[in-house]
């Protein structure tokens, strides 16, 4: 099933709508919104065929079979509910029991789309939600479904990005500075050029707020109940802020540093990195089967020596080849699932052992997934969007050189390839910003969930949130990955799903062991 995507005016809008006169609609909080009153055309998403050729899923074998798409209509700007629509594509799965109502999904990014998610299998969800909620997620706006789009430019910012990867950003010769200036402000025009300034402008998360209270009406929910993954956190944390009395249970799971100017906030995800890194290494010395490492003190230099061997004989995965980068990439990547780490264990011994074959490429290639069905640059251009419009942005190139510089000396394996990447900020156009400050102190009672080794958003990011929110409590995961609920760690699917099912928080710092 695919929406339509823009529209024009009200009068595209097929739903009956209630119009209030004298509203600044941007900011209606209290009364009815023009675009509340919609009803929800849920229809099957995958036809009989489709089902055939997608098969059974691990857990649920009717999973996608049940699933249920329709779509919401909102404005572009909603200061501006006469100019141009945009419809929003949800997906539910019904509650396998009596529904109470229906809690809501996002899984992050910025960009990652909730339709594939639903779509990709069925959620490891307990079964007292599963039987008690219609689970829903949805594409935020310009993603996926949802007005997605991708900017020309994207390949050439990628390329530049890989050929400076690995140099010391002092090292960087005026001419590549000038060059990455040239490359990141084509990005920025091809995104104005794919969607226009106005859609760049309301691209922001106040705006997929106010969307996602739209969103709640139309499923006929008096108030939001609500699962938030990483940056989906964001999401959920200032929905409390702007309808504390539309807040229902908010789970944010692995929170992001709201009020971080661009790149402090790269900085210090590129620091957590490092942090999970040596989460990693340490499980390896102390629990994994194989290690390859000989202790902390020595395991950065034994990984160089492997990473070297890389680059002097590439490996030949899925028909291309593998080098330093690209399995840091991949070992990046594996630090997010901690399911993954005695994989990967087993990965860079086998690699240390000079194996080119075998378990070694069949594990690479699986870390490597399958993203054909993505177009090149879809996330991309979502998330830098977003991250533009969130957060503070220096126009100087040499505060991205600055940044770079930090993010290096953060992580020497990682670098600082992820501040240059949000370069093309310096000469975004100008946006709707976030508010900052947030805090949500009238909201009922909101359950953070933090993971002392998440390599995507840090741990300390989870306590500066709960402190904000003023009406949250925190719920520690002692272990490693990105995000926490939902990955069979039952502590915390207990501790979560007792909140969601109305059995309260959990106590004042509560702590869940590692699994590994």
């Amino acid at each position: 099933m695919r929406v339509r995507g823009i529209g024009r005016g009200l009068g595209a809008l097929v739903t009956a709508l209630v119009l209030v006169p004298g509203v600044v609609f941007a900011d209606v909080k209290d009364g009815p919104h023009p675009f509340h009153g919609q009803h929800i055309e849920w229809e099957p998403c995958l036809e009989q065929d489709e089902l055939a050729e997608a098969g059974p899923t691990e857990g649920d074998p009717d999973w996608r079979a049940r699933l249920e798409c329709g779509s919401v209509t909102v404005p572009v700007d909603h200061g501006d509910p006469e100019g141009e629509l945009l419809e929003l594509a949800l997906i539910r799965q019904p509650a396998q029991g009596v529904s109470r109502g229906s809690l809501v999904f996002d899984f992050g990014g910025p960009g990652v789309s909730g339709i594939d998610t639903f779509l990709a299998g069925a959620l490891p969800l307990g079964r007292g939600v599963r039987e008690n909620f219609d689970l829903v997620s949805f594409d935020p706006r310009g993603v996926g479904d949802s007005g997605g789009f991708t900017c020309r430019g994207h390949a050439d910012l990628d390329g530049l990005l890989a050929r400076i990867r690995g140099m010391d950003p002092d090292d960087l010769p005026d001419r590549a500075l000038e060059k990455l200036q040239r490359v990141a402000h084509a990005f920025t025009t091809g995104c104005v050029d794919a969607v226009g300034e106005d859609f760049l402008f309301n691209m922001g998360t106040v705006n997929v707020v106010r969307d996602l209270d739209l969103m709640r009406d139309a499923l006929g929910e008096e108030r939001l109940d609500y699962v938030g993954y990483s940056y989906g956190t964001s999401i959920g944390a200032l929905y409390a802020e702007m309808y504390p009395e539309r807040s229902g249970a908010l789970v944010l799971d692995g929170a992001v540093a709201i009020d971080d100017d661009l790149i402090t906030g790269t900085v210090e995800q590129t620091a957590g990195l490092q942090t999970s890194w040596e989460a990693f290494m340490a499980y390896c010395l102390d629990s994994a089967p194989e290690c390859p490492f000989a202790g902390m003190e020595t395991a950065s230099e034994e990984l160089a020596t492997l990473l070297d061997g890389l680059d002097t004989e590439p490996l030949r995965v899925d028909g291309r080849d593998l080098d330093r980068y690209a399995l840091l990439d991949l070992l990046r990547g594996s630090l997010h699932t901690e399911q993954l780490w005695p994989g990967t264990a087993l990965l860079l011994a086998g690699l240390a052992g000079d194996e080119r074959d075998g378990f070694v490429t069949d594990y690479l290639s699986s870390l490597r997934g399958d993203d054909a069905d993505t177009p090149p640059g879809a996330d991309e251009a979502a998330h830098i969007a977003v991250r533009c419009a969130d957060h503070p942005r220096p126009t100087d190139i040499d505060d991205y050189l600055q940044g770079a510089r930090e993010a290096e000396a953060a992580s020497p394996l990682f670098g600082g390839t992820e501040v240059w990447r949000m370069l093309p900020c310096a000469t975004w156009p100008d946006t709707e910003a976030t508010p900052t400050g947030i805090s949500a102190p009238m909201a009922p009672p909101i359950l953070v969930v933090g993971t002392l080794g998440d390599p995507a958003t840090p741990y300390t990011w989870a306590r500066e949130l709960t402190e904000q929110l003023g009406s949250a409590r925190l719920l520690t995961y002692e272990g490693g990955g990105h995000t926490a609920y939902g990955a069979g760690r039952a502590c915390v699917d207990n501790a979560v799903e007792t909140y969601l099912l109305g059995g309260g928080l959990p106590g004042e710092d509560t702590t869940c062991p590692s699994v590994l």
